[in-house]
């Protein structure tokens, strides 16, 4: 170790160009106030919007159908219920069913990725959607008068959700939970 007043040959002592190395390391890029504020807002809207789907998801797959209790029947072979909707003499009725079904998991494609960074990717996307939906099938078909278990629904559900992560989940996720700034390329 150098004496305190000897000077290195970039003209500092050798403690201080001892802090400044340690310094250098540890340093972290500093984060504006601004942008902080923004990534909050932005996790407050999404989680906002979260909440709202729940309850939606809640009220359409949750509520009685006792009209439907004699149609109504658990599927646990993919691919039956499709059939079934494509089989209808109505078109409208297959795009409103599969559609709709689709459509349903758009919103946690978007969202989860924003709310919950740790779940980026589309795997932990796919598996957090298809848990998420395997439970409201199994609520329904348990609890719920009028309605059944149906794997398709649970397949379609996290085919919208793959489409809503691909199509803007993915960047909005990476949007709202930059890494800093990048150096610029030489």
């Amino acid at each position: 170790m150098a004496r305190l007043g000897r000077t290195t040959k970039s003209g500092r002592t050798a403690k201080e160009s001892e802090r400044a190395a340690t310094s250098e390391r540890t340093a972290r890029p500093r984060r504006s106030p601004l942008r902080f504020l923004a990534r909050l807002l932005a996790m407050l809207c999404a989680f906002a919007f979260m909440v709202a789907f729940a309850v939606v998801l809640a009220k359409l797959t949750l509520q009685p159908s006792p009209a439907s209790e004699a149609l109504t029947h658990t599927n646990l072979q993919p691919g039956s219920s499709l059939r079934a909707y494509l089989d209808q003499p109505e078109l409208r009725d297959a795009v409103k069913q599969i559609g709709g079904n689709v459509l349903l998991g758009v919103p946690f494609g978007i969202l989860v990725p924003v709310v919950a960074p740790r779940t980026r990717g589309v795997l932990r996307v796919l598996l957090l959607t298809a848990t998420v939906m395997l439970l409201v099938e199994f609520a329904q078909g348990a609890l719920v008068t009028g309605r059944a278990f149906d794997i398709d629904d649970v397949i379609l559900n996290t085919t919208g959700a793959l489409l809503g992560y691909l199509l803007l989940g993915r960047r909005l996720s990476r949007v709202v939970h930059a890494r800093g700034s990048r150096p610029a390329k030489a």
